[in-house]
């Protein structure tokens, strides 16, 4: 469990308990009780088993994939795999692959629905860069939805990464976008639910080195 979900759990079990000692009764301590279960459910943190192999992309985060776009370009072709997460997913975050973390962005902004398009330009938003160990480059990017209010992120560029990697979260409903080169061989549609570090979003192929396409990166990053 991530360590919030003792703080505010333990915070509203004492005023439950307050509550009943003071009014005389249980009845008082229904709310607290109740919220105190939710959070301790929400800031779960289970283990997960990460797939092994080269050129595997597995996903950042638990949610369903509400998009798939293809990008293309003069310069080259990029995917983009968007993530939604309910109130009810685990929302701990994770690397997509193992490498360097190159890059992280942050941005504040808005707080409009995740399923908007529009969020992924004006809502608050952390960018990550990796480049993986097999040459090519994945960036995901953290996005608060209509219910989060804060992004956690806590490695910092230049820091090694696994793949599967606990590297934050994004509290009480979001979206992560994931980016990746245009060769990737999708293994998810939109509407399939994953789960972070242990759903395989993609396959790599190790033919050449390859990357997500500059130009639109650069777009993720404004």
């Amino acid at each position: 469990m991530v360590r919030d979900g003792y703080l505010y759990g333990i915070a509203l079990l004492a005023v439950a308990l307050a509550l009943h000692l003071l009014a005389g009764g249980w009845l008082w301590s229904i709310v607290p009780l109740l919220l105190a279960a939710f959070f301790l459910w929400f800031f779960r943190d289970p283990e997960r088993p990460i797939p092994q192999g080269d050129g595997l992309v597995v996903s950042p985060a638990d949610g369903k994939v509400t998009e798939v776009i293809r990008v293309t370009t003069p310069e080259c072709e990029s995917l983009r795999v968007s993530i939604f997460l309910s109130v009810f997913d685990v929302h701990v975050n994770r690397s997509p692959v193992g490498g360097l973390l190159s890059e992280v962005r942050y941005q504040k902004g808005e707080f409009l629905n995740a399923l908007k398009p529009a969020s992924a330009e004006r809502n608050e938003q952390n960018l990550a860069v990796v480049d993986a160990d097999e040459g090519y480059t994945v960036a995901f990017k953290q996005i608060a939805g209509l219910l989060a209010r804060r992004i956690v992120f806590n490695p910092a560029p230049g820091t090694r990464l696994e793949r599967g990697q606990r590297i934050g979260m994004i509290k009480f409903g979001s979206r992560v976008d994931v980016l990746l080169p245009g060769n990737a061989q999708l293994q998810v549609r939109r509407g399939d639910r994953v789960k972070g570090g242990s759903t395989i979003l993609a396959n790599i192929p190790s033919v050449e080195p390859s990357s997500v396409d500059d130009s639109f990166l650069a777009e993720m990053l404004v």
